[in-house]
């Protein structure tokens, strides 16, 4: 059979990219070759922000109910194809095809509440302190928004940004992760099967670096939506800020679980194994970090080292795997690279830490399911993102010292406490400096309708996701008409000969 070649999507037409040049899209559980990828240049992103320009004019100007109505079709066509879509993600990412099957689900859920925004636009009539004046607001859309996607959610992410933007008006250059094209062009088809115009949505494969600079630095590019590092969130952060545009940031995260003495052990090691190992680690809300107080740790590493060695690591398309493998040979590489480490700084492996080269693994990229103990929490294991299936024990007093140690990263995106105490429950989310907190749940499992993101260096404020994602991709307007057929001077003129009611 073919490999399936993948082209930019630019004014409506599937062209190559201006340099003619390509590159693989892997497997990462075999290696193998599942697609050719055009491979772009800035040239490409001119023509796309171009297309984008000129179509973003009559696109603002097309009814939002019927915008909203393109965004239901797009949902149905995916949920029609939700089998073959998460099949081909599991292929070209790696996690294991239930975790695929969700993936595919919160992107039909983002799109069919989203497109039910094209109704529901808000703004706000409010009193005018001047008689015969009327004052309201409405949402304005932003223009051109360049939206910039990861490759660990490549359906859902990129639904949470350009469903949102297009259903408030805006056009789309969609520039998603190099490692997963072929989810992006399966997005775009859809979109434009549904009905889309040309030109509203334009997709640019490529690697980030000079090509993601070209964009975010684009004068025809209004917003910037990014999710990603950190380090590229703070680069990107600085390139746009020089410019005024504006940039919604989506970073890291170095998530935790609390368990404390009076905690039910048995269900929190459900959440912290699907946390920590779920998606091989590859989630921004991963629990890497378990804070255990004293009176339960031991019993509770016993059981989570136990579970973590029972983990079966394979191609996430058989279902005996419970782990596949992260993106590729290069992450591979960084996740292991913790582990020395951790052993230098004196913390312990207690399951796993080590890269799986035997039998068929070792064709892919795949890491051990690793439980790390004895770690203090300025270590760098206990500090930095692993983006992998390694997650760090440390042991507390108390809800006080948990509380602090949860709080005493850079990142704040989400966290969890396992606790029978009400007090407890409501003093942790109360203090817990992270835009998710959840109780007796994992650190994963956020749902569309609410704001998703993070405190500190997780992000720059926006939220995606929920109404708040309204706010993101849309200007305030705010109107005031005057008919009183005089001039009316706002906080300056006494009201006078305004009739009150009896």
């Amino acid at each position: 059979m073919a490999t399936e070649h993948l082209q930019n999507y630019i004014d409506g037409r599937w062209v190559d990219a201006s340099t003619g040049d390509s590159f693989a899209d892997i497997d990462p559980a075999t290696g193998e070759t599942i697609a050719s990828v055009t491979k772009s240049a800035t040239a490409d992103v001119d023509r796309a922000v171009d297309a984008a320009r000129r179509a973003s004019d009559q696109w603002r100007l097309y009814p939002a109910p019927k915008r909203g109505e393109i965004l239901y079709r797009a949902g149905e066509l995916m949920l029609r194809r939700k089998e073959e879509l998460a099949r081909e993600m599991t292929k070209e990412m790696g996690k294991v095809l239930p975790e695929a099957r969700g993936d595919v689900q919160e992107g039909i859920d983002m799109t069919y509440y989203i497109a039910g925004e094209g109704r529901r636009q808000f703004g706000d009539v409010v009193p005018a302190e001047l008689p015969n004046k009327w004052a309201m607001s409405m949402r304005h859309p932003v223009g051109v928004v360049a939206a910039i996607t990861p490759w660990n959610f490549p359906l859902a992410i990129p639904t949470w940004k350009i469903m949102p933007a297009l259903v408030l008006g805006n056009a789309v250059v969609f520039k998603p992760a190099s490692y997963t094209p072929l989810l992006a062009v399966r997005l775009v088809q859809v979109l434009e099967e549904a009905g889309l115009p040309k030109g509203v949505l334009n997709l640019v494969l490529g690697s980030g670096g000079e090509l993601g600079d070209h964009l975010v630095t684009h004068p025809g590019v209004d917003l910037i939506s990014f999710t990603g590092s950190s380090d590229t969130g703070s680069h990107i952060s600085e390139l746009a800020g020089r410019l005024l545009k504006r940039i919604s940031c989506e970073l890291g995260g170095k998530n935790a679980i609390v368990v404390l003495d009076d905690a039910d052990v048995d269900l929190s090691l459900d959440g912290i194994v699907w946390s920590a190992f779920g998606t091989s680690g590859q989630r921004c809300t991963a629990a890497s970090r378990v804070i255990a107080q004293r009176g339960v740790a031991h019993d509770l590493v016993e059981k989570l080292v136990g579970r973590a060695k029972k983990l079966k690591l394979g191609n996430g398309l058989e279902a005996s795997t419970d782990v596949g493998p992260v993106v590729s040979a290069q992450q591979l590489e960084r996740v292991h690279s913790f582990i020395p480490v951790a052993e230098k700084e004196g913390a312990t492996v207690a399951a796993g830490g080590r890269v799986s080269t035997e039998g068929p693994l070792a064709k892919g990229f795949f890491h051990e399911p690793t439980v790390i103990v004895d770690v203090k929490p300025n270590m760098r294991v206990a500090q930095e993102e692993i983006f992998g299936p390694v997650t760090a024990v440390i042991e507390v007093t108390g809800i006080d010292e948990a509380i602090k140690v949860l709080n005493s990263t850079k990142y704040g995106l989400s966290c969890s406490v396992y606790t029978r105490n009400v007090n407890h429950a409501f003093r942790f989310m109360r203090d817990a400096e992270t835009g998710l907190v959840y109780v007796n749940a994992g650190t994963i499992g956020a749902e569309i309708q609410l704001p998703f993101g993070g405190m500190k260096a997780t992000g720059n404020g926006h939220r995606e996701a929920g109404r708040a994602a309204l706010d993101v991709y849309s200007e305030w307007k705010s109107i005031y008409v005057d008919y009183s057929g005089k001039l009316q001077r706002a906080q300056m003129d006494t009201v006078e000969g305004v009739k009150t009611a009896p």
